[in-house]
């Protein structure tokens, strides 16, 4: 008797694998993607909120005659007009140029001097990098009153210091000659330290290696800063003098403490006029004229900066 078998059940098709879910380029690496920008919201935030913002409204205020009291009017250019006449503007702006292009290089060269000496491999330099930051990090008012008292004429301590060698000091912050000065020195001491620790960070990146060939082929001391280390700080003198000079030219709070501008309009700063002009005067759209002014120079000198900096900054050791 024959057996009859059950027809084979035929096998469903079997489904080709699937690939990767391919996603958006932008979210390929999705969860890094979304903390990186988790990180960067803060920072964006605070500059569309506090720079970008406050920038755009000055310019629209530059526009205006408003005194913060009664409502504003639009006038367009003629507060830029203004300014071609105004003698105290420009000296203002004069005194901000002469304080920045002294300034800059004096506290730069500070900076580089006690970065290659912290670099020589002295024993506790942590404790000496803190001490010769903390200048830095102290509120530039509460040193700009302790500066009053050192430039005391008679009882101060840096004519007492002079009188011991002789020196007769002059009285810093009443002359004409000196009181800028006096800002500068002070401003000098107060901001060295962020520019000796950027230094002493680029000095500390540069290859031993290269110095060590450059004893085996005789090169002298100053041959080898010129040849080895300065080509290769560069970049943190570039950075260094960039954010300085956008520091000096918005200079402010020392001037205002030490001298408040004078004797006369010595020591006036360009931010110090705009703040008078905008909230003692009351005049906030020449006030905002000033600034955007202010703004344009900065602006013009940071591009100038960038553009010397392919031929003078070297990132490749």
């Amino acid at each position: 008797m024959a057996v009859e078998t059950p027809a084979a059940a035929t096998a469903a098709p079997r489904r080709p694998p699937r690939g990767p879910l391919r996603r958006p380029r932008f979210w390929r690496n999705g969860s890094e993607t979304l903390a990186a920008w988790l990180f960067l919201l803060p920072s964006l935030a605070g500059f569309l909120v506090f720079t970008a913002g406050p920038v755009v409204a000055a310019g629209v205020i530059s526009l205006l005659d408003w005194n913060l009291f009664s409502p504003p009017h639009f006038i367009g250019l003629d507060n830029f007009a203004r300014l071609g006449p105004d003698t105290t503007f420009w000296s203002a702006l004069g005194n901000t140029a002469y304080f920045t292009f002294v300034s800059v290089p004096l506290t730069l060269l500070v900076s580089l001097g006690l970065a290659l000496l912290l670099n020589q491999g002295l024993r506790r330099m942590a404790v000496f990098r803190s001490l010769l930051l903390l200048p830095y990090a102290t509120i530039t008012v509460a040193v700009a009153f302790v500066w009053v008292w050192l430039y005391i004429p008679h009882d101060g301590l840096i004519n007492a210091v002079l009188g011991a060698f002789g020196i007769d000091g002059p009285a810093w912050l009443i002359s004409d000659d000196w009181a800028m000065p006096a800002l500068i020195l002070m401003s000098v001491w107060k901001s060295f330290g962020f520019g000796m620790v950027i230094f002493l960070a680029g000095l500390q990146a540069i290859p031993q290696q290269l110095y060590e060939a450059a004893r085996v082929d005789g090169a002298s001391p100053w041959r080898t800063f010129r040849a080895v280390t300065l080509p290769l700080l560069s970049p943190s003198v570039f950075f260094t003098v960039v954010t300085s000079i956008i520091g000096s030219f918005q200079v402010f709070d020392q001037a205002l403490v030490m001298t408040d501008g004078g004797p006369g309009s010595t020591t006036t700063t360009l931010v110090m006029y705009i703040y008078r002009t905008g909230f003692q005067n009351y005049e906030q759209g020449y006030a905002a004229a000033q600034s955007m002014v202010l703004f344009a120079f900065i602006v013009v000198i940071t591009a100038a900066q960038f553009l010397l900096q392919r031929r003078l900054v070297h990132y490749d050791i």
